[in-house]
């Protein structure tokens, strides 16, 4: 493996790592914090994850552009920006990355370091949400790094926020998240048995993003 490739896998790996770090470990110090008040929970969980968020895309953004998002990197590959082998070791890296913060932030709070999610989320408009939030943060990464790049961090952080508000999931909008998730009993957790209908949602809203960009933009990319 190239050096260049193996530090942008590494980028990968760890931005993921450090964000599922922030995702689950707000989560479960929110609703301890809340004493049972949800809105409380989830606006701390909200506020760490969109500002952490901010932070990981603007450390290595430079490194390897900062997916942190198998979708995100699945659009990428469509677009032909980034190389079929490469595009594989970052989801890979995205997947272990994710499964590591979890374990880390469960150590941090001296829980179980690998539990299963007992969280139920597999009602129909939960799914309509995923595919929403997940249409709303490719669309919004393809249309800003159009005339905006140096925006992309704030962009993506404050959607993230919004859509932890706005869906019916909180914004997972992302399947290395999802599988993550499975593996911690918290706030943030879903159930394993609901995971792939919001994977295979994740996957419907960053085709139909990937669709919309091409429309909406074809005319100005040209300019």
């Amino acid at each position: 493996m190239k050096a260049e490739t193996f530090r942008k896998a590494a980028a990968e790996a760890l931005g993921t790592t450090l964000l599922l770090a922030i995702v689950v470990g707000s989560g479960i110090m929110g609703e301890r914090l809340a004493d049972g008040n949800e809105a409380i929970a989830l606006l701390a969980n909200t506020l760490a994850t969109a500002a952490g968020l901010v932070a990981l895309i603007l450390v290595f953004g430079p490194v390897s552009g900062a997916h942190f998002n198998p979708a995100v990197t699945a659009v990428f590959l469509a677009r032909r920006e980034i190389a079929l082998s490469l595009a594989v070791l970052y989801v890979a890296a995205q997947v272990v990355g994710g499964v590591l913060g979890v374990v880390l932030a469960h150590a941090m709070f001296d829980q179980d370091l690998l539990q299963t999610s007992l969280k139920a989320r597999d009602s129909a408009g939960e799914a309509i949400g995923e595919a929403i939030a997940t249409f709303g943060i490719v669309l919004t990464i393809l249309g800003v790094v159009r005339t905006r790049p140096d925006a992309v961090a704030f962009a993506v952080g404050l959607f993230i926020a919004a859509g932890y508000w706005f869906t019916s999931l909180t914004s997972f909008a992302n399947p290395a998240v999802t599988i993550a998730r499975t593996l911690t009993d918290s706030f943030a957790g879903v159930r394993p048995a609901d995971a792939p209908i919001f994977i295979a949602a994740e996957a419907l809203g960053a085709a139909l993003a990937l669709g919309a960009a091409s429309l909406l933009f074809r005319d100005a990319a040209r300019d």
